[in-house]
């Protein structure tokens, strides 16, 4: 491993920190909002002097090879990746049952991980060992056992929450029993977790404000998902006026959510601009089946490049938790947005002003005739999105402010000591 150097006017003298970030998946490639939070967090860090190792889970579902890294994926000076299955089975679905564990976060459990783990943090001194995301909580005990490295934890939602709103939407009563039921194990281990970490760092204030209404009552920060602005061109007069969705569907809340839309909304819009189309893209996407309109795309190899193929974005999430990094991209690049207030949480955005916010049929049907029907007003909202994430997202800015209490938690931490 690396030292780590960060550097920033406000420290009086150079401080050499080492770090370890842990993640539950390969970081890359840029498909899905969590892998774009931590790329962009970690080369927005790198930028400002700061050298970055990684530990991460390669799991079946995400497998990456790193030997096939593109030459621009440089932030990071060493890169240790542990093979891992972790799909859900009926037999540990069964299993766990009986068990109070969370099935959540159990099957994240790796023994070659924890031994690389442990290997790394017996070999190296290290200031910070960084949680990406709760999942690498399972992995406490092994930190505080072999390092005394402050831990932070990186929370980019809360994740109990997203399963607790899925919940709500479903109609199946046995299914519904059986997400409660995971969803109570879920909530207990992260709360349990709170007191365990030494500096919490969320997405949203919202997010901050739950975590402390839950009993959190260190030190904490509010990092939103910064970007790189440079990657994001504005759209252009000429392109596309079809809708767009790209997520992953086999994530349930998207699933849910634009199965719901092409079953109440989508026949009506059809009705009123028979011209246009929607374009579904994402992994899993294949499984909608044909449908008049729709164009399925399946898993794109470039996400920006699609998005900037079409004008209306649409985002009809009803469970979730944490900020929408696609949200934030589309806003970056000018588009119309239609989201649900769930989908849109996390982002201080105007209804009207950066984006149109939408929660029933009639509210979404109305919010795209809106936006076909008046391309003036469009133009002025184009110009506010954009510059709403100029001045709140650019990852620069947010890497500026977050390097401070990295040095803040190390000083104190050595005084302590």
């Amino acid at each position: 491993m690396c030292r780590i150097k960060i550097l920033h006017i406000l420290v009086a003298a150079n401080m050499d920190l080492k770090i370890l970030l842990l993640c539950k998946k390969f970081p890359y490639p840029l498909r899905d909002g969590e892998s774009i939070a931590i790329h962009n967090l970690t080369k927005a860090l790198a930028k400002h002097g700061c050298e970055i190792s990684l530990l991460c889970l390669n799991t079946s579902k995400h497998k990456f090879d790193v030997d096939t890294l593109p030459s621009h994926v440089d932030q990071y000076t060493a890169i240790h990746a542990i093979d891992v299955q972790t799909e859900v089975d009926a037999k540990g679905a069964f299993k766990n049952l009986f068990s109070k564990d969370s099935y959540h976060i159990s099957r994240f459990v790796s023994q070659d991980f924890r031994q690389k783990l442990i290997v790394l943090l017996e070999s190296e001194n290290y200031d910070i060992v960084q949680l990406e995301t709760l999942t690498m909580a399972i992995y406490l005990p092994e930190i505080k056992t072999y390092s005394e490295a402050s831990i932070v934890m990186r929370s980019h939602n809360v994740e109990h929450q997203i399963w607790e709103r899925l919940a709500e939407n479903i109609t199946s009563p046995f299914r519904k029993l059986y997400i409660n039921y995971l969803t109570r194990k879920l909530k207990r281990f992260e709360i349990a977790q709170l007191e365990k970490y030494d500096l919490l760092l969320t997405v949203s204030q919202n997010d901050l404000d739950y975590f402390k209404n839950a009993g959190y009552t260190g030190i904490s920060q509010v990092v939103p998902i910064g970007i790189d602005l440079s990657r994001y061109k504005l759209k252009t007069p000429t392109e596309s006026k079809d809708l767009f969705f790209i997520g992953s569907m086999d994530w349930m809340p998207n699933s849910y959510g634009l199965n719901w839309f092409i079953d109440n909304v989508w026949p009506e819009v059809l009705v009123k601009f028979p011209e246009i189309s929607l374009h579904v893209a994402g992994r899993n996407a294949q499984a909608l089946g044909p449908k008049q309109g729709i164009i399925n795309h399946g898993e794109v190899e470039s996400a920006l490049d699609f998005m900037h193929s079409y004008g209306i974005m649409i985002v009809p999430l009803f469970s979730g938790s944490g900020t929408r990094v696609k949200i934030i991209e589309g806003l970056a690049m000018g588009k119309v947005i239609v989201s649900t207030a769930i989908g849109a949480e996390g982002i201080d955005l105007t209804h009207g002003k950066q984006l149109f916010l939408a929660n029933t049929k009639e509210e979404f049907i109305t919010a795209i005739a809106q936006s076909l029907n008046n391309p003036e007003a469009l133009e002025r909202m184009s110009e506010e999105a954009r510059t709403f994430i100029e001045l709140h997202y650019d990852g620069d800015l947010i890497a500026e402010k977050l390097i401070p209490q990295y040095h803040n938690l190390i000083t104190a931490k050595k005084h302590i000591s």
